[in-house]
């Protein structure tokens, strides 16, 4: 494994250091992104040097005892593992990564698998009060702040000016949201925090 590396040229393997630690920030990798600038989605490059050094990433990881892989349908490419360790999220951002998941696997029902996921702001709000998990619309800031930092993290593209963040605002919702939970796992999830939303109120009301 380390003869591999040590042959490849300085650049390949400064990409291939690049994609391992994306990998492990994130644990997925996108085929293709959306950009603005043309309107379309592209080819991205770490996913391109993935495919190609797939072998020996395969074999580095599984030294961890993680596996990498990867949904041609999708066009996703990811790892899995006990010993993954993911970043801490706010109580929004876990709720609107689950709230995202239900509504591509809604979409996705009933569109041509092919077809782009976009939902709104809006919707997104309506959805996660529909389970009683939101007491109110977020702060503006709230909402921006965590819209960015799902962008950050290639779960979603906001296809209009961030800056102007309203409930029309579009969201590209990226195929790498089908890694979360199933969605009936997504369901009990989500339920479940409404239900300890309502505790929490009941036992607020009951001291007051």
């Amino acid at each position: 494994m380390i003869e591999y590396y040590e042959q490849l040229s300085e650049e390949e393997q400064d990409d291939i250091k690049h994609v391992i630690q994306t990998l492990y920030r994130q644990t997925f990798l996108l085929e293709r992104k959306f950009e603005k600038r043309t309107g379309r989605m592209v080819p991205v490059r770490e996913y391109r040097v993935c495919s190609k050094h797939r072998e020996f990433l395969e074999k580095y990881f599984a030294v961890a005892g993680i596996t990498l892989q990867e949904n041609l349908h999708m066009g996703v490419m990811y790892i899995q593992g006990e010993t993954l360790w993911g970043e801490k999220l706010s109580r929004l951002a876990t709720i609107y990564i689950l709230v995202l998941k239900l509504i591509y696997d809604e979409q996705m029902a009933s569109v041509s698998s092919s077809s782009q996921i976009v939902t709104t702001l809006g919707a997104l709000n309506g959805k996660a009060g529909d389970f009683r998990v939101l007491r109110s619309i977020p702060s503006p800031t709230e909402m921006k702040r965590t819209i960015a930092m799902l962008k950050k993290y290639q779960l979603i593209e906001p296809l209009d000016v961030l800056e102007e963040l309203n409930e029309s605002t579009r969201l590209l919702i990226y195929p790498c949201i089908h890694a979360v939970l199933q969605g009936d796992a997504v369901r009990e999830v989500l339920e479940s925090f409404g239900s300890s939303r309502e505790e929490e109120e009941e036992t607020l009301g009951n001291i007051g």
